[in-house]
């Protein structure tokens, strides 16, 4: 090799013992990941490899989670690593949801879990049935058994999905604190009873009418009362079973960081002033020091939560890339955590940053007018 190198004496003794280097590595087709050293795959080389694995759901039903790792990461190199449960929105699938980490995880090395679900009657519209928020809780234990090489820090599990996996990372959230490092909730429905009557106003052009045999909105409806088991009027309780305005005072007390984003020109989950941002505002009036924080815009619903828009940043303010993605800002108010939130309740506040990670979240003084309505319109 050429030039010199300074190295602590275990790190040399690891890497003579244990690893080829140089052109000899390159030689033997093995990529040896080092702490605080970011991937960099060749042009073409694959970035992030795909397992497809199995559990049993909540149903009865064996059913498919995919987890999305770095290419790299295997049998034979498996430190531990970050997971991020990733539950699917409404009507798309789990393949289709992990797809939308790109090579995400290989920047960052970290894993994605996006499980199948389960609704009480329904598959893809299990809008935060109990036994599917469960279900998500058990993903970690279900990574590690059916990939026994996988090395989960457990200390860094979050919740990041958008539409009904946003609203079902909510429910995550508020019914199993205690195992989240951070959640981060993409144009959720926050009151599922609001969002019931509220369908009828979802766009449907003559392409929608023909897909659906009428509107869309009916369609959904009849879908909600199948999974539910009637309507907000008739079924009240269960409607609330799956509101995350619910289970505001948990969230609130939990002092886990907490990214809500919304758009004020979302037309699936219809004004969003009575979903999500009602629910930023009440975490706020509940707990001043909770660590959440608001991302708003006028994208068009779910776009933002993808690796080509704006989830990288999301992860950048969790720690879980090591780039400075700033400029993705651009667009959009965001609205801090308050500095008090390293203070909240149990004392949990957002995790340190990993190596080498640039980017940090805006202060206080860096927003104008700290409310939502008043977010510049982005020009997606």
């Amino acid at each position: 090799m050429r030039g010199k190198l300074v190295l602590l004496p275990v790190l040399v003794a690891l890497v003579v013992t244990a690893a080829p280097t140089g052109d000899a590595a390159q030689a033997s087709g093995k990529v040896r990941i080092f702490t605080g050293v970011p991937y960099q795959p060749k042009p073409g080389q694959k970035q992030v490899k795909v397992w497809t694995v199995h559990y049993r759901a909540h149903d009865g039903r064996t059913r498919n989670a995919f987890v999305v790792l770095p290419a790299w990461y295997g049998r034979k190199q498996h430190p531990r690593i970050p997971l991020v449960i990733s539950p699917h929105g409404r009507g798309v699938n789990a393949r289709a949801n992990a797809r939308l980490w790109g090579a995400l995880p290989a920047r960052g090395i970290f894993a994605v879990i996006s499980p199948g679900g389960a609704g009480r009657k329904l598959a893809n519209f299990s809008w935060g049935s109990v036994g599917q928020i469960d279900d998500l809780a058990r993903m970690p234990a279900v990574a590690r058994r059916t990939l026994p090489w996988l090395r989960i820090d457990t200390r860094r599990i979050y919740a990041i999905g958008g539409s009904m996996g946003g609203q079902e990372t909510l429910l995550l959230l508020a019914r199993h604190p205690g195992m989240l490092a951070g959640a981060a909730a993409f144009d959720s429905v926050a009151d599922f009873a609001r969002q019931y009557r509220n369908f009828l106003r979802i766009p449907c052009d003559k392409a929608c009418h023909a897909q659906f045999h009428g509107p869309v909105g009916r369609t959904l409806q009849s879908l909600a009362r199948e999974e539910l088991g009637g309507t907000p009027r008739t079924a009240p309780g269960v409607y609330a079973l799956r509101s995350p305005v619910t289970y505001v005072r948990s969230i609130a007390a939990s002092c886990v960081p907490l990214q809500l984003w919304w758009s004020v020109a979302d037309r699936i989950v219809v004004n969003q002033g009575q979903q999500s941002a009602a629910l930023f505002m009440r975490i706020k009036a509940l707990n001043p020091k909770a660590p959440i924080e608001a991302y708003v815009g006028s994208w068009v619903h779910s776009h933002e939560m993808q690796a080509s828009t704006r989830l990288p940043l999301s992860l950048a303010a969790f720690g879980l890339l090591q780039d400075s993605p700033t400029k993705l800002t651009y667009g959009i108010r965001v609205i801090p955590e308050p500095d008090t939130a390293t203070r909240c309740g149990n004392g949990r506040s957002r995790p340190p940053a990993a190596p080498g990670v640039l980017w940090s979240p805006p202060t206080a003084a860096t927003v104008a007018t700290p409310w939502w309505w008043a977010g510049t319109a982005s020009k997606r």
